[in-house]
């Protein structure tokens, strides 16, 4: 016989079943009448699309629909590899170009730069394409051939490329930054993302080093067994490393370290920042919870959802939030609770007031529900708004261009600077161009006119604000010559990237990095980690 409980349970999954079903038939009957008697004439395929993206977007923005079509750019976000020619594409300056071939692949190999812009994929006209569409054209099965051609300056370039399999490394970076410290840069969670990490960290271990920097800022996070699998490098065999809880039981797991650690002992600072995310945050979280590292920069993105992807008819798929995870201490990172929603059907942050507290190893206190917080925070790197309009404009990447084109080459990236000669030129450059704006100076005097304007004694405070528009109003030339340091940076990285692509504009980074400079500071004083990670005694 059964229980009360089981026949009420039985009762509810009958109730939500039928609701299923009914639905799904309701929307059905709905389309065909649509495409019977709807005035015009509808795309069933768009509206359907169209209706599921609604439906999902009433959840998490990480449940999405992935359609058959969609299929190979899911493949290269999960594996990191797909066949093509190995270069980045995008829409600068209006138009869509090479924005960074990928060091040894068809691409880079055939001659193809970054700023090169697309005319022709085989005998396609591409010029008013999207870049999605572009890209599609250039992918296919390795060892398949594709012409390309470009319009580079005044010239017009046409390259005959093979394409590859394609596999972009986790690990873009890695190297040392003195003699003692070994740094590697992690970009992403995809296949064989610990392969990478163990491989270039024995390398370093091989050059001597004494101590590490693990970067994960801006990192998206991927694949969770990969995040374990790095966390097992500095961590002893058996130790739980993140849990997942969800609604079904096949989606609890607890993944644990499954193998003796690479190096339990060096020295450990991790890079983090806002767009530090999913995976990322599980290795962070991880090593700080077992108090393995100091981590250094500002509070992680704070997303704690697992995704499951499922297979649907027709090779589409969904892929779909089944459990959230929780990290050694015992904490969800999670920053938005997605089940609750305000009366404008937005979702909020976690309040401070509900967070909880946990305990690492050491038993420092740490917390739930807003990211992983670093040990020593970092504040981000502030620029003039006249660095804002020189990159937003696209102005110091089009003067990259034009110095590669006359350029044959340059100092490697550590040594390579932008000398007064090179300055000059680029302030040349720049006199017949448009890169009006306002400073934050400039734009509190505005709101402060704005507001006078509503007073009585405007008139009579007028000529006051008059001389001090005067006074405040920027001078370009001045901006150019006062904020010349960060300039001279935003354009060193630019240039670098030509010659060096993604490899040596991360290691140009290294130079001026007020991040890194903190973390080399941190790891040359053993007491000052001892004591940063040794819970506080409160007397």
């Amino acid at each position: 016989m059964l229980s009360a409980g089981l026949l009420l349970s039985f009762i509810n999954k009958n109730d939500r079943l039928f609701a299923i079903a009914k639905n799904l038939d309701i929307f059905a009957s709905l389309i065909r009448e649509l495409d019977s008697y709807y005035v015009d004439e509808i795309d069933p395929d768009h509206l359907v699309s169209v209706g599921i993206s609604a439906m999902l977007e009433e959840l998490d923005p990480y449940t999405e629909f992935i359609p058959e079509e969609n299929s190979d750019d899911f493949r290269l976000l999960t594996t990191g590899e797909y066949g093509g020619v190995g270069a980045l594409i995008g829409n600068r300056t209006g138009v869509n170009m090479v924005l960074m071939p990928y060091k040894g692949f068809p691409a880079q190999a055939g001659g193809l730069r970054i700023g090169d812009e697309f005319l022709k994929v085989d005998t396609v006209d591409v010029r008013k394409k999207d870049t999605s569409e572009i890209s599609r054209l250039l992918k296919g099965p390795a060892n398949t051939p594709v012409f390309v051609q470009v319009k580079r300056g005044d010239d017009t370039i046409s390259v005959n490329l093979i394409r590859r399999k394609i596999v972009i490394s986790n690990v873009p970076y890695y190297g040392k930054i003195d003699d003692q410290t070994g740094y590697i840069k992690l970009t992403d969670f995809t296949t064989n993302a610990a392969a990478d990490v163990r491989k270039a960290f024995l390398d370093l271990k091989q050059q001597g080093i004494t101590r590490l920097v693990l970067d994960v800022r801006d990192n998206p996070g991927g694949i969770l067994k990969e995040a374990v699998e790095i966390v097992n490098l500095f961590i002893p065999k058996g130790r739980e490393v993140v849990r997942t809880i969800g609604k079904i039981e096949s989606v609890n797991v607890v993944y644990k370290t499954t193998k003796s650690p690479v190096d339990k002992d060096i020295p450990i600072a991790v890079l983090i920042n806002e767009r530090s995310a999913s995976a990322a945050e599980i290795v962070a979280g991880a090593l700080q919870d077992y108090d393995r590292a100091v981590l250094i920069g500002r509070k992680t993105f704070g997303k704690g959802l697992v995704q499951t992807t499922v297979p649907l008819s027709y090779n589409s798929q969904v892929k779909v939030t089944t459990a959230k995870y929780y990290i050694p201490s015992g904490r969800c990172i999670q920053a938005i609770d997605y089940s609750k929603k305000d009366e404008n059907g937005n979702s909020n942050s976690v309040p401070d007031s509900l967070r909880n507290e946990f305990k690492t190893k050491n038993g420092r206190i740490v917390l739930d529900g807003a990211g992983i917080e670093p040990d020593l925070k970092v504040d981000p790197k502030s620029f003039a708004p006249i660095t804002y309009s020189l990159v937003a404009r696209n102005l110091i990447f089009r003067y990259g261009n034009e110095f590669f084109r006359k350029t044959e080459q340059i100092a490697p990236p550590r040594e390579f600077d932008i000398d007064d000669k090179l300055y000059k030129d680029f302030v040349a450059w720049l006199e017949d161009k448009e890169y009006d704006y306002t400073t934050y100076t400039e734009k509190s005097l505005e709101d402060l006119v704005k507001y006078a304007k509503r007073e009585p004694y405007f008139d009579e405070i007028k000529s006051l604000i008059d001389e001090l528009e005067k006074k405040v109003n920027h001078s370009k030339e001045q901006d150019l010559i006062t904020h010349q340091s960060e300039i001279r940076e935003a354009l060193r990285e630019e240039l670098v990237s030509r010659y060096y692509y993604q490899e040596g504009v991360v290691e140009a980074s290294l130079k001026n990095d007020a991040e890194i400079k903190e973390a080399i500071r941190v790891l040359a004083n053993q007491n000052e980690i001892q004591k940063i990670l040794t819970a506080s005694v409160k007397r």
